[in-house]
């Protein structure tokens, strides 16, 4: 089974950006365009396939859970077939922010599960690319109550501050800086950041604090205060950025029970080993180069199957892998 590659789903939002298509190849009028998921599951933004480098290859057009339907644990893994059936467990995104999203929380599995019938929300941060002066936003940098976080969050703002902002952690943002964003933890991306997200397969989203932003309508952006209370980690953390060897070819970024994140530096070639039964998902950062055959450049995204993934590298490119 060769790698699948995946028409992307661009998404327009109104704190979108400009670059997701020129660091994908794309011709698009399409504008602010915020986000292009990679790879989903999500209903109605399935994933669809459409090159294997098969001729007259009949998978061409099968959407992910279609695949996954006809091929089982030799796509993702008898292990995640087993745990997950038609229903792939990640969801893979760039996201390009023109302006600050809002602070936002995820619940975890259990919250999610009982509210919503679906699955929490854990994902993490690779920047890509950050504007001087960008800023992540990611966890708290005080200690504060459940009550005195709805005080703060249904304060009204002085001068389109508002008093939630004092209590989340700010950090500068640099291209390679990683970030964990376990379930429960408050986070936002900041104006001028280029970068991949990972995350479990759920659109569960509590919206805290949107900087008082108005919808396409001139109408507020619905909050979620009420929601995110219960689902908020309030602990405060020593540190919040998530450090990895950089100088490693091969450096493993972040393993958690939902993913296992790496970041794959090819200079010629290399074979690469992930000692998973499970599938892999390469984005490809920069360059381009052959994956088990199929040629993979800048921005786009492959999904190797089970049965096939040590992967095979021939070229020059940097990459971030996932799997379970």
């Amino acid at each position: 089974m060769k790698p699948y590659k995946f028409q992307p789903y661009l998404k327009t939002t109104i704190w979108g950006g400009y670059q997701i298509a020129p660091f994908k190849g794309i011709y698009t009028a399409q504008p602010n365009i915020g986000e292009s998921w990679e790879i989903s599951a999500v209903p109605g933004h399935e994933s669809i396939a459409v090159e294997r480098g098969i001729i007259g290859d009949v998978d061409l057009g099968l959407n992910l859970a279609q695949l996954i339907d006809k091929y089982k644990g030799l796509l993702v893994g008898e292990r995640i077939y087993k745990r997950f059936g038609n229903q792939f467990p990640l969801l893979v995104k760039f996201i390009d922010s023109r302006q600050d999203l809002s602070v936002q929380v995820h619940p975890d599995d259990k919250l999610a599960k009982a509210r919503h019938n679906c699955a929490g929300k854990t994902e993490m941060w690779y920047v890509v690319k950050a504007d001087v002066g960008a800023k992540i936003y990611s966890g708290l940098k005080k200690s504060i109550t459940p009550d005195e976080y709805e005080q703060l969050a249904t304060a009204e703002p002085v001068n389109g501050h508002s008093p939630m902002q004092d209590v989340i952690a700010t950090h500068e943002s640099h291209q390679g800086d990683l970030y964990f964003l376990p379930a429960g933890r408050l986070h936002a991306i900041g104006a001028g950041n280029f970068l991949v997200e990972i995350q479990q397969t759920s659109d569960i989203t509590y919206r805290v604090y949107d900087f008082g932003r108005k919808d396409a309508h001139g109408n507020p952006r619905e909050l979620h205060i009420a929601e995110a209370k219960e689902a908020i980690d309030y602990q405060v953390w020593p540190e919040y950025r998530t450090s990895y060897d950089s100088t490693k070819p091969n450096s493993e970024l972040i393993h958690c029970p939902y993913f296992t994140v790496n970041r794959v530096v090819v200079q010629v070639a290399a074979e690469i080993d992930l000692h998973t039964d499970a599938f892999v998902v390469v984005v490809c950062l920069w360059g381009e180069a052959h994956i088990n055959g199929i040629h993979v450049k800048q921005g786009e995204t492959l999904l190797v199957p089970a049965s096939e993934n040590v992967l095979y590298i021939f070229g020059n490119a940097t990459f971030l892998t996932a799997t379970m």
